[in-house]
């Protein structure tokens, strides 16, 4: 049996990932990833950059893609919780559109593999959240896109508690980018080109 389990969501391409978790009186290991592990189980990617962010209680970052150099991202919270988001922006995708969300925590270890295509994002639902992700192209700030966190036609439920929507902290980025609809009209499938 692998190391690592893939879980199925309502959206192709896009699995909740469980790791072995060996524990003991002395706390626990497991691997995080393993390129030989995550081929056996069907996910062929060659991740190229590492990044980490932490962020406090209502924090939502996101939905994030890149026009160009676009990237499929393996995501976890290494502290605290989060609600991840992943929103499908594949042309001709028969869940084009829909979006799947995960809770991912330091106590379910879980992750959740995102491919490209997709925009992405995050609420962190602790005080505080340590949040990290490998990406299998690199950072490019020139061909940033976003996605509208509230699109009213996406219809994202973001598990907010007693999180006020108006106490939200988003970046001003963030809060201006357009909804679904929008991306639309700008040729967004032509920006994105080849997302396989």
């Amino acid at each position: 049996m692998g190391k690592f389990k893939k879980i199925e969501t309502s959206i192709d391409g896009v699995y909740v990932i469980e790791p072995t978790v060996f524990g003991d009186n002395r706390g626990y290991f497991m691997e995080t990833y393993s390129a030989a592990e995550f081929a056996e189980i069907g996910l062929n990617y060659n991740f190229v950059q590492d990044n980490q962010s932490k962020s406090s209680k209502g924090v939502l970052r996101g939905l994030h893609f890149q026009k160009e150099n676009t990237q499929a991202k393996l995501v976890r919270c290494i502290k605290g919780e989060v609600f991840d988001v992943a929103v499908d922006l594949r042309p001709g995708s028969k869940t084009y559109g829909k979006w799947e969300g995960v809770i991912l925590s330091e106590e379910n270890k879980k992750m959740f593999m995102i491919p490209r295509g997709f925009a992405h994002g995050f609420l962190v639902l602790s005080d505080e959240a340590e949040f990290t992700y490998k990406c299998d192209d690199i950072y490019n700030h020139e061909a940033e896109g976003g996605l509208a966190w509230n699109d009213p036609d996406v219809g994202i439920d973001w598990p907010l508690g007693d999180i006020k929507v108006a106490d939200l902290l988003t970046s001003e980025k963030d809060s201006k980018w357009p909804s679904l609809k929008e991306l639309k009209e700008t040729d967004l499938f032509k920006e994105l080109g080849d997302i396989s």
